[in-house]
């Protein structure tokens, strides 16, 4: 993935030896062979397959460019590129700082970087809606065949830029929960009792007999009464307990980077690009083969050379760690036919030729 103060630019080329020219540009403007990958089906102008051999399936090439262009909408763009390579074409893949990222997007539209939006639309008129990974990729006749059907209109490499956009999500922070019970206690109150007692009390008397005095039978009859405390109870409700939310709103700046891409062209002088044409020539082209094949080998010792592993050492020093290294990269190659080429590319950078 690019750094904070990186970006990565993808550009695609209707050959492998246009890609590599593309490629070794790049490397002469300072940009680190690391930070440079040529993906492609035909590393020279024989078909053959690069790499790993399951670059074509979602690992390789289409892991390749989904980790490039992430997830989403992206997954389009990663399988239309993926399906550029799968038909033949290569695809140069740039991670720079973002202030070589002009540059390297000038150096690539000027080797001749095509538009992936229009060789999509070429595609489609062939019955292509999405890339599948686990397609065969194509012969070298399919895809020069294609080529010549669609012949090139010029092409373009992707100016990308990034928007911040600012979401919001609902996260629990934390409430309230309120339980109710009933529950006893004692309480305890006084209350005033009155009871009634009859009492007699014979008093002495000495007065004539009057009308109240008559003698007859006679009942007085009196009652006592007593109060006694009664006990009621009922329900009052006292105090209630209302549990709600109350909203409240802040304001939060976010602050984060963009990342956009600004293109400036400039002509580029293609004399800066070494010819191999001559020594070619002299010492191959009579043997049969064309100096197509041969390029590759000539611009991989000559960038080689500039190589921070490889810079100050001799040919003898490198040569078992070039071989390694080419052969890596150009399985259907073959280092003892091409191994002079390499040579003569190394020592024309090294100022030995």
């Amino acid at each position: 993935m690019d750094s904070a103060n990186e970006k990565t630019v993808v550009g695609v080329f209707d050959e492998y030896r246009t890609a590599e020219r593309a490629a070794l540009e790049l490397q002469h403007a300072g940009i680190e062979r690391d930070s440079i990958q040529v993906k492609s089906n035909f590393m020279t102008g024989a078909a053959g397959r690069s790499g790993d051999a399951g670059e074509t399936h979602e690992g390789g090439v289409a892991g390749f460019f989904h980790r490039i262009f992430g997830g989403g909408e992206s997954d389009d763009y990663s399988g239309h590129y993926g399906e550029a390579v799968r038909r033949g074409n290569s695809v140069v893949c740039v991670t720079a700082p973002e202030d070589r990222i002009d540059r390297v997007i000038e150096i690539m539209n000027s080797a001749g970087a095509v538009d992936i939006d229009r060789q999509v639309e070429r595609y489609r008129k062939t019955g292509y809606e999405r890339h599948d990974p686990n397609a065969p990729p194509y012969s070298r006749e399919e895809a020069v065949a294609e080529r010549e059907r669609f012949p090139d209109q010029g092409g373009s490499v992707p100016v990308v830029e990034e928007e911040m956009q600012i979401g919001k999500r609902a996260v629990q922070r934390g409430g309230v929960r309120v339980h109710s019970r009933v529950v006893e206690r004692p309480v305890e109150e006084s209350v005033e009792l009155r009871e009634e007692h009859v009492h007699v009390e014979r008093r002495p008397v000495d007065r004539p007999v009057d009308a109240r005095d008559q003698l007859r039978d006679q009942t007085i009859e009196v009652t006592e009464t007593a109060e006694e405390p009664v006990v009621q109870k009922r329900a009052r409700v006292r105090e209630e307990v209302v549990v709600g939310k109350q909203t409240t709103s802040r304001t939060e700046r976010v602050r984060d980077n963009v990342r956009g891409t600004e293109v400036e062209v400039e002509k580029l002088n293609e004399d800066n690009v070494p010819d191999f044409r001559s020594d070619w020539k002299s010492r191959y082209a009579s043997s049969g083969g064309s100096y197509d094949e041969y390029r590759p080998a000539y611009e991989y010792g000559y960038r080689s050379a500039s190589d921070p592993r490889y810079k100050g050492r001799s040919w003898s020093d490198v040569e078992e760690n070039l071989r390694t290294d080419y052969m890596r990269n150009n399985p259907n190659s073959s280092w003892d036919r091409f191994k002079g080429a390499v040579r003569y590319g190394w020592e024309k950078m090294t100022g030995k030729r």
